[in-house]
This record gives C-alpha cells, sequence and structure tokens, in this order.
C-alpha cells in the first residue's frame, strides 16, 4: 500500500498508513521505510522524509534506497547542506554507492549554487568508476 502511494505521490496516505502501523504494533521493516520515506520525497516533504530517515536509523538496517530516498528528499528541497550529509553517511555504510546517489548529491549542490562541492562530487565519480549515465 505504502510503495502504491510513493508510487502516486500520495506521501499524506503512505504516512497515515506507516502511522496506522506503528499503532497497530505492526513492525516496520526497511521495505516499509524506504517506501514511506520515497513517498515523502516525492511529493516534496524533506523535513518529513528526514524524520522517517532518523526513526529508521535505530529500528532497521539502512541501506542504498534509505540513503538514495533522503539524499533526493534534500535535493528537492534545495538542502544541499543537508543532503551532503547523508551522502557522507552513505559512504560509511553502504558498500558500493549508486550514480542514484551521486546524481541526487550533484544536484543538490547544483541547487544549492555550491559548485566547488559539485566538482569535487564529479571527481569523486571519476575515482569511485561510478557512470552518472
Amino acid at each position: 500500500v505504502i510503495d502504491a502511494c510513493a508510487r502516486t505521490c500520495a506521501w499524506p496516505d503512505a504516512l497515515q498508513t506507516f502511522n496506522l502501523m506503528a499503532v497497530s504494533e505492526l513492525e516496520s521493516n526497511r521495505i516499509v521505510f524506504n517506501a514511506t520515506i520515497s513517498a515523502c520525497e516525492k511529493g516534496g516533504e524533506w523535513k518529513k522524509a528526514l524524520q522517517l530517515f532518523k526513526a529508521s536509523r535505530s529500528k532497521v538496517e539502512l541501506g542504498l534506497i534509505t540513503f538514495n530516498s533522503s539524499i533526493s528528499a534534500c535535493e528537492k528541497g534545495s538542502e544541499w547542506e543537508k543532503a551532503l550529509q547523508l551522502f557522507a553517511a552513505a559512504q560509511c555504510v553502504v558498500t558500493e554507492l549508486s550514480m542514484i546517489t551521486f546524481s541526487a548529491a550533484l544536484s543538490a549542490c547544483e541547487k544549492g549554487g555550491e559548485w566547488g562541492m559539485a566538482l569535487q562530487l564529479f571527481r569523486l565519480t571519476a575515482q569511485m568508476n561510478v557512470e552518472l549515465g
């Protein structure tokens, strides 16, 4: 249900379903957190996405999709500093970053006018052999 909400940008419905799961004492797993964060990201609700990211850290093992959705949410909210903080955290947790991870962080820097940071990230893609498509 939450994934369907994410696909249709129905973030309020995704959050409501997520909260109903908590009230019903149903355990949320990484897939549920990822789908809810993604719904918030697609709905432009970066603050809510970050709240969920922070909540997920103590409940599930973080993965690449969790970071990608959260970085993308910050990018859409023009929160380049938060996006880069998440990017740095992802480097410590995830074994291999993806094109999506780099693209979202690069886009966040671009929106923030942080061309120097964007250039550093671009150089890092070459060092890590990540193709940006």
